[in-house]
């Protein structure tokens, strides 16, 4: 399953690397400094037994579309005064400098909890509320039945958007060009944070559990769904406008908080989570390959609204060797996306909430090949596609339960009649990928080797 990984003659800058927020220079090599007096000891370079330096590694050729034209090499050209380890919240914010573009490799050491203040104080919702808000006082000015359809407005929603905007200054994480992330071992946690590359080239984040991102402070939109809903902040990792971005063996989950925990309020489930990730705003030229998507409602969504046709052209994905364990939907949901989708494995438990895996919406252009469901006896095959205004689906090898099946084909066959009938051809061939394995052979993999902690 390991790629021959053949480096490429990656960019350089001289530019120093200025640290936010007055934080100490962390030096190459050195112990960072840790918000406890006690000082933990240097946290192993993230290589593998075989002695591979994960954050020196690029993406190999043709590993689907992030191989398209300069390729995807991250942060690998960087001196070494900017190849970082960070133990804290401090530390990662100073080492990703406010988002710039020089080339760095930032290991993250242990677990990283980005709801911290600089000291390194753990901050929960109360320390976020500010200007009186107060959830029940916000669930009693605004309930249906007195308030009505009306979007809300008035003292504590503005004190809802005060509190959010505190919360989003600690959690919201700006991720630069030419930069790599990777976890420093087999037990690095980013906690808490919405990762976000937006409008930059050449990213790439390895070797990492993403977990948690929780909104303390959601919005209820009353018109959405006909019902109403609850609107979360965080995207656990959002590419918005991002371009050469290579994910690898990435754990995303709602662990610690998920919302199924959570209480019904206006009759909705009071969703703290958004996506686990979100490819959107023309972003363009990545692959997901190895990775973790677990116990969440909607996992990933490529594209914005159908409306948006700017993006045509772009979103071009490919997702291969990724499992998505109890995900109720968007495993993904694609708008005018051209994505290549192989080589996946899909578990759905016995006690899970399951919607469907696959949205084919509004100009997708989807190739999937070789990718394996695990369901129980309740989740029929029609259950994995729902369709928005889609037109075609590429489709091959599936295999469900271990059996062969035509998705389209029984998707034609028993949608609801609200659904336009899916044609068989999305009308392109991926290029851009290494060997599609079988289903079977795919998935055994996928669940031995899928997830942070276990690159090579």
């Amino acid at each position: 399953m390991t790629w021959k990984l053949r480096p490429r003659t990656a960019r350089r800058t001289a530019a120093a690397l200025a640290l936010l927020l007055g934080s100490p220079v962390l030096q190459p090599g050195a112990r960072a400094a840790t918000a406890s007096p006690e000082t933990a000891p240097e946290a192993p370079a993230p290589a593998t037994a075989s002695g591979r330096d994960l954050g020196r590694e690029v993406l190999a050729d043709n590993d689907g579309w992030a191989a398209e034209g300069t390729g995807t090499t991250g942060g690998s050209a960087a001196d070494e005064d900017h190849v970082l380890t960070v133990r804290n919240r401090a530390q990662l914010v100073a080492a990703l400098d406010g988002g710039s573009s020089v080339p760095k490799i930032i290991k993250v050491a242990g677990t990283i909890d980005a709801n911290t203040d600089d000291r390194g104080r753990r901050l929960d919702c109360a320390d976020y509320a500010t200007d009186g808000y107060d959830l029940d006082a916000y669930l009693a000015a605004y309930d249906p039945r007195t308030w009505g359809g009306a979007k809300p407005s008035g003292p504590q929603e503005d004190a809802r958007k005060a509190s959010a905007a505190r919360q989003a200054e600690r959690v919201e994480l700006l991720v630069g060009s030419n930069t790599t992330i990777v976890g420093a071992g087999a037990g690095a946690v980013l906690k808490g944070a919405s990762l976000q590359v937006k409008d930059a080239d050449n990213v790439i984040i390895r070797n990492l559990e993403l977990r948690d991102a929780y909104d303390c402070f959601p919005a209820w939109q009353p018109n959405t769904g006909g019902l109403g809903d609850w609107k979360t902040a965080y995207d656990t990792l959002w590419l918005r406008g991002a371009t050469h971005v290579w994910i690898d063996h990435v754990t995303a989950s709602d662990k610690g908080h998920p919302d199924e925990r959570e209480p019904t309020l206006f009759g909705r489930n009071y969703l703290r989570h958004d996506g686990l990730l979100d490819i959107t705003n023309g972003s363009d030229l990545v692959t997901v390959s190895w990775s973790r998507f677990a116990d969440h409602d909607k996992a990933m969504l490529i594209g914005n609204g159908d409306g948006v046709t700017t993006d045509r052209g772009k979103l071009r994905v490919t997702l291969h060797h990724n499992e998505f364990h109890s995900v109720v939907q968007r495993a993904p949901r694609v708008r005018f996306g051209q994505v290549h989708l192989y080589n996946n494995r899909y578990v759905i438990p016995e006690d899970g909430d399951h919607r469907y895996s696959l949205g084919i919406s509004t100009e997708s252009r989807i190739v999937a090949e070789n990718n394996a469901f695990e369901t129980p006896g309740h989740v029929e095959v029609a259950d994995l596609l729902k369709s928005w205004n889609g037109s075609a689906l590429t489709q091959r090898g599936t295999l469900f339960n271990g059996f062969p099946v035509d998705l389209v084909a029984i998707h034609n066959a028993y949608n609801s009649g609200s659904e336009t009938d899916l044609a068989t051809d999305t009308g392109w061939t991926p290029a851009l990928h290494g060997p599609v394995d079988s289903a079977g052979k795919a998935a055994a993999e996928v669940a031995r080797e899928a997830g942070a902690g276990r690159a090579g």
